[in-house]
């Protein structure tokens, strides 16, 4: 319905997208962006829904439905405790609520979900957004990931390595990247506790 955010919104808050982004791929201003987040998706033309389809990664067609006759099986993956993006706190390892992900994601058991506090991300990861990482240990340069630190404080912050550590950015500027040595690293420790592979938006 017109007025309301449509398929494209979702799109974009999963690929941890900004509006000004995804205006500048198209060429356009951010406000014209806007209208077609607002827009029925019938409206817009063939032309920007296969740009936008080629940046997703998924079919005009997809759009076009709002995904609703292309949505492969769902399960329900468990969301845990809150993780600070911002100063670390403790990490909660309580399941706060359930989100549906493909059935896969569940089964293999190598997925879960994070509940965000925090504007140390914003505008791509906001106060209350979820994120769905990959349990992993590692992660290249660049990748978005919850970051365990002194055993019982995650954050949640962009790795950039060096040779001698590593940074934890945020992606607000308001706020001061963190820098750990290799030594710091392997005495306090910090550690990778998962890789950012998809975002969902607040409500």
């Amino acid at each position: 319905m017109a007025g309301e955010k449509n398929y494209l919104f979702i799109l974009r808050k999963e690929h941890l997208k900004t509006q000004q982004e995804i205006a500048d791929y198209l060429g356009i201003d951010q406000s014209s962006y806007n209208r077609l987040e607002k827009a029925n998706i019938n409206s817009i033309s063939v032309s920007t829904l296969s740009k936008l389809a080629k940046l997703y990664n998924v079919s005009t067609d997809n759009i076009i439905s709002s995904g609703e006759t292309t949505t492969p099986k769902t399960a329900k993956l468990p969301v845990l405790g809150l993780i600070a993006a911002g100063i670390p706190i403790e990490a909660a390892e309580d399941i706060i609520d359930y989100i549906d992900v493909p059935a896969d994601m569940v089964n293999s058991g190598g997925y879960f979900g994070l509940k965000i506090r925090g504007d140390s991300m914003s505008p791509r990861i906001c106060h209350n957004d979820i994120v769905i990482l990959k349990k992993q240990e590692s992660c290249d340069s660049g990748d978005v990931c919850a970051v365990m630190i002194n055993g019982d404080n995650a954050t949640l912050k962009q790795v950039k390595r060096e040779v001698d550590g590593i940074w934890l950015i945020p992606f607000n500027n308001d706020y001061k990247h963190r820098f750990y040595t290799n030594k710091e690293i392997e005495e306090l420790p910090v550690t990778v506790i998962g890789k950012v592979v998809e975002g969902r938006y607040s409500f």
